[in-house]
């Protein structure tokens, strides 16, 4: 991990960690790094989620890629595989992100992909923060006609959603979805794709003001939806976080189906249809001990990366596999996108209810998924960094894995965004999880904090 691009970006508290000036810091060095690997000007779209902080950082950002010569076109509020989307459709040399996901509005984040809509390569991400952080060469000034300009899209929306919607394998006239677009980018997007698509969509949560975004709603808060799906008798809930780069999901009970079990659900789906590459699911070391499981059943192969869903690319990328996720949503389709994208998710689960003929629920049941209980231990900084080398936490573990034996697991990791340490246990035994971690997240937080 860089030191200033973690495993999604560079985040922060917006004006404080995350500030205009640092956003105009990335802008130029960026600018400065593309121009010498395409020996031409610069072209960088901008796009962002709905936090207040957005227009600050966005337009600071545009001031140093401008200043060293780029172009900047605007795209205003879009979801972030919007961005990966239309940064290779619009052959545009980079398209930028400002977002902090799934966090609360506080915090915001700049995320850069390249032309090809992959997240920057990790040699060009240490390439822009030697620049910022060490100073090793000093961006150009631009004068003059050589000044970049920036433009606004007109049809940025328009051209994802027909995106999105190209996926839909038939009109879903019949069902009835409720949409929770968390006050995020789906606000500007969701409406639209699923009259597109034909489904009976109700949109909730789709207002932001600037500081709602993820406020008690979206896949980060998915009991709302779970009530009001139960209560009007909808067929499907889907959840988006706040870049609407995650889905979770609701079945007509208003059980939650997370991304482990839409996983599942699409890489059987893609195997009847021949195109589940290399027969194998990618997921994560989080991923449930039940999906591992279905795998096995189904006759599929599953491959684990580390936490974070660039590694899941990676890993895709580099063996040609169709599908991998993670639990909390990202899920990639990589026939369709290069990113995970929550809105494209929901439309593949439509298309798999429509083509199978059955309900989110009945597909879900295929799946035998694992307690799993995840603590999050708020420590220091420096405290985060000092997990692995730790003996006390060591032993904690040790206990639990010795307790648990076959039945279960133990994982406990950094955080790749926020200083926590993650305690996850996964076993047969609610009741005997939830103690060993409450017994892990003791230690880490007198350890740690």
């Amino acid at each position: 991990m860089g030191r200033l691009f973690g495993t999604d970006g560079a985040r922060g508290i917006a004006n404080t960690e995350i500030t205009g000036e640092l956003a105009m810091r990335i802008g130029r060095a960026t600018a400065m790094v593309l121009a010498e690997n395409t020996k031409s000007r610069p072209k960088v779209l901008i796009g962002m989620d709905t936090r207040k902080s957005g227009d600050m950082l966005a337009c600071a950002l545009a001031s140093g890629l401008c200043s060293v010569g780029a172009d900047v076109l605007m795209l205003g509020v879009v979801p972030t595989p919007a961005v990966a989307y239309l940064v290779k459709t619009y052959n545009y040399d980079a398209g930028v992100m400002i977002s902090a996901s799934h966090n609360p509005c506080e915090y915001n984040g700049i995320k850069i992909f390249q032309s090809s809509g992959y997240k920057l390569p990790d040699e060009m991400e240490n390439e822009i923060e030697a620049i910022i952080l060490d100073e090793v060469r000093q961006p150009p000034v631009m004068i003059g006609g050589d000044v970049g300009e920036v433009t606004r899209a007109v049809n940025a929306k328009r051209d994802y959603i027909n995106h999105l919607a190209s996926a839909a394998v038939s009109q879903f006239y019949g069902i009835r979805a409720a949409v929770d677009c968390a006050n995020g980018s789906a606000s500007v997007t969701a409406s639209q794709l699923f009259k597109q698509i034909g489904a009976e969509a109700i949109i909730l949560n789709a207002d932001p003001d600037g500081v709602n975004i993820n406020l008690n709603c979206g896949s980060t808060h998915i009991e709302g939806l779970s009530e009001f799906v139960k209560a009007h008798d909808y067929e499907v809930g889907f959840a988006f976080d706040g870049d609407a780069d995650r889905l979770l999901c609701v079945d007509e009970d208003g059980t939650v189906v997370d991304g482990d079990q839409i996983m599942a659900i699409a890489s059987k789906y893609y195997k009847t249809k021949n195109k589940l590459n290399g027969n194998t699911l990618v997921g994560t070391v989080m991923s449930n001990l039940g999906l591992r499981k279905f795998c096995e059943n189904e006759g599929i192969n599953f491959e684990a990366t580390k936490v974070g869903d660039r590694y899941v690319l990676e890993r895709m990328l580099e063996k040609g596999y169709s599908i991998g996720g993670e639990q909390s949503g990202h899920i990639i389709f990589l026939d369709h996108a290069t990113t995970g994208d929550g809105e494209l998710s929901a439309v593949m689960v439509l298309n798999i209810m429509r083509e199978t003929g059955k309900s989110l629920k009945e597909l879900a049941k295929e799946i035998d998924i694992y307690p799993q209980i995840l603590k999050n231990v708020k420590v220091s900084a420096f405290g985060k960094h000092r997990l692995n080398e730790d003996e006390d936490i060591k032993i904690a573990i040790k206990k639990a894995e010795e307790e648990l034996g076959d039945e279960g697991r133990v994982l406990v990791r950094a955080s790749g965004t926020e200083p926590l340490i993650r305690v996850m246990l996964e076993g047969k035994d609610l009741e005997k999880i939830d103690r060993l971690s409450d017994m892990i997240a003791d230690v880490v937080k007198d350890k740690l904090l």
